[in-house]
């Protein structure tokens, strides 16, 4: 039996009515992402329209790589926290945040921690992890959830992991791995060069893909680029596959609005699995399933790609 795995990221729920009072919250960074946000999110989804195409999908667990607010007030944070309630419980549902939710610095209890059941990792051994990394199991996969959400100046949509996640990761990996885990990273900034240079990168990216090449993992799921992305980053005895999705709620950079369904079955050899883009119609909204393709992705290590066709 597949596992399913609805992948989705960069949301930017639309600003909630009085998130924006008073107007002194809009001083410095938040001021240039309001004029962004005016400017670019005129064309966005509706928010219950992906909410009924995920509920319609109706897959075992859903994965948010970030970017849920566009400015990082606290009443964002607090539609945010709603709109995931609504979405599904903690259980079924598992979120890492991206570079706007960290616009500015903003207490833990105001901000992201808001989020906090969707993020709850496990132990491993008697050692519990938190806030990040953490890991979540989920019947035959490990979610290892990072945070590259960090404040930074004017101009700047960078990441940062840091040495504490960085030194954290290898625990987490190899448990799953021990437990034969189909183990998938969930970072919002990916690590590998994307479009937007410096600018817009993982600034540890190196280091990120050096605790992969050591101690493996099967997937890398990120957004951030809003754009669907595909690449692959070294792994112990093979690269490990990385995916980016487009925006989910508003379209950019000429692509539409969608996300992504995974469909995981384990095989004799590895892991078969099925991806699926879900795409926006511009005509009428409607999310529609696009051309999907197939990973098989070795025990042993290594991945290739087909059609589902020619994948039979």
């Amino acid at each position: 039996m597949s596992f399913s795995l609805a992948h989705l990221s960069d949301l930017h729920l639309p600003v909630p009515p009085g998130a924006i009072h008073p107007l002194s919250q809009l001083a410095g960074k938040r001021l240039l992402a309001y004029f962004a946000w005016r400017r670019k999110r005129r064309r966005a989804v509706s928010a219950a329209a992906l909410l009924a195409d995920l509920r319609a999908a109706g897959a075992d667990h859903v994965a948010i790589t970030g970017d849920l607010t566009n400015l990082a007030l606290p009443g964002e944070f607090a539609a945010a926290r709603d709109w995931l309630a609504a979405l599904g419980p903690p259980g079924g549902v598992t979120v890492v945040p991206g570079n706007h939710d960290a616009t500015v610095a903003l207490p833990w209890a105001d901000g992201i921690g808001r989020w906090a059941p969707w993020m709850a990792g496990e132990t491993v051994g008697e050692t519990a992890r938190a806030p990040f990394p953490f890991l979540r199991r989920r019947g035959p996969v490990a979610l290892i959830g990072l945070s590259s959400a960090v404040p930074t100046l004017p101009g700047s949509a960078a990441g940062w992991l840091g040495a504490a996640q960085l030194s954290a990761l290898p625990g987490l990996l190899d448990a799953a791995g021990r437990e034969g885990l189909f183990r998938i990273v969930m970072v919002h900034h990916p690590p590998l060069p994307g479009p937007g240079g410096r600018r817009k990168a993982l600034s540890d990216r190196a280091a990120l893909r050096g605790v992969l090449a050591r101690h493996g993992a099967e997937l890398v799921l990120h957004g951030h680029h809003h754009r669907p992305l595909r690449g692959e980053v070294p792994g112990p005895g093979a690269p490990i596959p990385v995916l980016g999705v487009p925006q989910a709620l508003a379209a950019g950079h000429g692509g539409r609005a969608g996300w992504q369904m995974l469909r995981i079955l384990r095989e004799a050899e590895g892991w078969r699995v099925t991806v699926e883009p879900r795409a926006q119609d511009a005509a009428d909204g409607v999310f529609r399933a696009a051309p999907a393709m197939v990973l098989r992705i070795s025990s042993a290590g290594g991945w290739s790609s087909a059609t589902p066709q020619a994948a039979q």
